[in-house]
């Protein structure tokens, strides 16, 4: 094993030898031991009945980390790496991960379209393991008041686990975003929006965008379900399929969205970052109407270079701080 120099590198050593121990004893994925690991890191201690063992080797773990001295970034980074890691095993195929340079980049959007938000509301339909929301809350120079949505039990404990140790409030619920809520509307919504097919179609009935025939498509309803949740004039930023506008029901989408939003831009990412074109990847950004809505003179539409050429990516991100001045006055 390597030695461990930096603060992220200690913390994921010391977070994934605590994991692959109490994946043995307790017979569990890496994932729910992850979620466990991180929880004695938070309380201070080993919480989890084990034998006198492997809860002393679990203690010495606990010990190499004091979680006071680390920064909100490292604690996310180093469980970014641990999850990516337990990915891999997981045959779920609703495990995934926002990329590291998307959830900072679409952080560096929500920071622009909220620069005049005194007391910012953030949401997100499908918060998975909370990577994407608490890089986007870390990223805000001001306080958020957030919460998450997430249906499956193992991503939401990982989620509830990494906000109480980047010492994030963000509220959390078990639960299936598409089915009727009973929350306040927020000032932005984000989401990698989760693709496929729907299974509840008395459920999705109750949606605009449901499919005229067999089975609708869950991104579709969990799009118009966003929207509900925004206020009058608040933003959407999707991570999207680079597909979404070319499906038989994409025609309906178009329609329901210049309807209900202003579409502000579109930035497909590099597809360097992606294994094969089919799972490309771009960013929506939608406003939501409302008497304050700005409808820009002409749409942020981009392709966006490799995320690792520094000089077209500074360049890029210039050409977008200049869109922003001058067609919706943010600077």
């Amino acid at each position: 094993m390597l030695e461990a120099k930096t603060n992220l590198e200690k913390l994921f050593v010391a977070i994934d030898e605590s994991a692959e121990l109490l994946k043995e004893e307790l017979d569990i994925t890496y994932l729910e031991a992850l979620a466990e690991a991180g929880e004695n890191f938070f309380q201070g201690e080993v919480v989890q009945e084990l034998t006198s063992a492997t809860k002393k080797q679990l203690e010495q773990r606990l010990t190499q980390i004091d979680l006071e001295t680390l920064q909100k970034e490292e604690v996310r980074k180093a469980l970014q790496l641990a999850v990516l890691k337990g990915m891999k095993e997981a045959t779920q195929p609703n495990h995934a991960l926002t990329p590291d340079t998307v959830a900072i980049f679409i952080s560096y959007l929500v920071n622009k379209l909220t620069s005049k938000i005194d007391e910012v509301t953030i949401g997100d339909p499908a918060v998975g393991t909370g990577n994407l929301l608490t890089a986007v809350l870390n990223g805000l120079p001001k306080k958020a008041r957030s919460y998450g949505l997430e249906a499956d039990e193992t991503l939401l404990h990982l989620a509830f686990v990494s906000a109480n140790l980047q010492q994030q409030e963000i509220e959390l619920y078990h639960q299936d975003s598409i089915r009727p809520l009973g929350l306040s509307p927020v000032d932005v919504i984000i989401s990698d929006l989760p693709v496929g097919y729907y299974p509840n179609d008395d459920v999705a009935a109750g949606y605009e965008l449901k499919a005229k025939e067999g089975r609708s498509f869950v991104h579709h309803l969990m799009i118009e379900k966003s929207i509900e949740l925004t206020k009058e004039n608040g933003y959407l930023v999707f991570l999207i399929p680079n597909f979404l506008f070319e499906s038989d029901q994409a025609p309906a989408l178009n329609t329901y969205l210049k309807e209900k939003t202003i579409i502000l831009g579109l930035l497909q990412l590099p597809q360097t970052m992606f294994k094969n074109a089919q799972h490309g990847k771009s960013v929506l950004l939608l406003q939501k109407k409302g008497t304050e809505a700005v409808q820009p003179r002409q749409a942020l539409l981009a392709e966006m270079p490799s995320f690792s050429r520094q000089d077209a990516l500074a360049d890029m991100l210039k050409q977008i701080d200049r869109w922003f001045k001058d067609e919706l006055n943010i600077s």
